[in-house]
């Protein structure tokens, strides 16, 4: 498995790392997306450290230009190097390694995804990807959902090529958005990692989550997102044809490219789930 994530902004990528990093064991490689000076990737490497995953390769991925929510300055230890950039070089490491497909699970834009479309399409060919993004009926019509919007060029050129090698897994905002798998302070699990006695990395999800929360609630769509990915059953997807327009909104088109579409959870097994992964 390779993770894609922009983590550092919204802590739902930090819980889904840490998940990932427990309950995945053939977990390869994170790369970083919408990439902030490289403290993006530093950030995971000291994260998945604390996890007992130093085995996990850090790559600093695309930087798309955005400056806004990024959240962690400052946390991450100064002993924590810079990370390697060749996402590409990376993946293909991997690849060489392996035989059969890989899972890529994107929690962040499709930058660093269509990059190894243009370089190594043979290796986006073997890949089982799902991505955390799109939306049918976003909160705001004037915009595509963020992960699209972010980098909406990425979107739209790897959306047809994903659909060439089998539909592609997409659980959609209009899924992820919903308050009942959001964590607030008074969560349990939040109360575990304000704990006294709470594991090295529980109390950087806590300091991750009290200052996201200051601004914004957090709400786990990329847990969500990695729990498809394992193929947990509680969240349901259909087949449906979509095409992207030019700011990368997504409609249902009889033209488009087929992917499977995620259309609902049990939120509440969900929850229970997340808390058994992270006990």
């Amino acid at each position: 498995m390779i993770i894609d994530t922009d983590a550092g902004g919204d802590p739902d990528d930090s819980v889904a790392l840490v998940v990932a990093a427990r309950l995945v064991p053939e977990l390869a490689l994170v790369v970083t997306s919408d990439e902030f000076d490289g403290e993006r990737a530093r950030f995971v490497r000291w994260l998945l450290d604390l996890a007992g995953r130093s085995d996990v390769r850090v790559v600093a991925g695309s930087d798309v230009g955005n400056r806004r929510g990024f959240v962690v300055g400052g946390m991450c230890p100064a002993g924590v190097p810079r990370q390697e950039t060749d996402v590409v070089a990376a993946v293909s490491e991997i690849f060489a390694g392996l035989d059969g497909r890989l899972r890529w699970v994107g929690m962040g834009p499709l930058s660093n995804l269509a990059t190894v479309q243009r370089e190594r399409p043979e290796l986006v060919a073997r890949m089982v990807v799902t991505q955390m993004g799109g939306a049918i009926n976003y909160r705001d019509p004037l915009r595509a959902e963020h992960n699209f919007r972010a980098d909406p060029d990425a979107a739209i050129e790897i959306l047809p090529t994903l659909g060439r090698w089998g539909p592609p897994t997409f659980v959609l905002s209009d899924v992820t958005f919903n308050p009942a798998i959001e964590i607030t302070a008074e969560s349990p699990l939040y109360k575990r990692w304000a704990a006294p006695d709470a594991r090295p990395w529980e109390r950087v999800l806590r300091e991750h989550f009290d200052r996201w929360m200051a601004k914004y609630p957090c709400i786990q769509h990329d847990a969500l997102t990695l729990a498809a990915a394992l193929l947990w059953p509680g969240v349901r997807f259909v087949r449906e044809r979509v095409a992207l327009d030019s700011i990368a909104r997504m409609t249902p088109s009889a033209d488009g490219v087929e992917i499977a579409m995620s259309v609902s959870a049990d939120y509440s097994a969900f929850m229970a789930w997340l808390d058994k992964a992270l006990s």
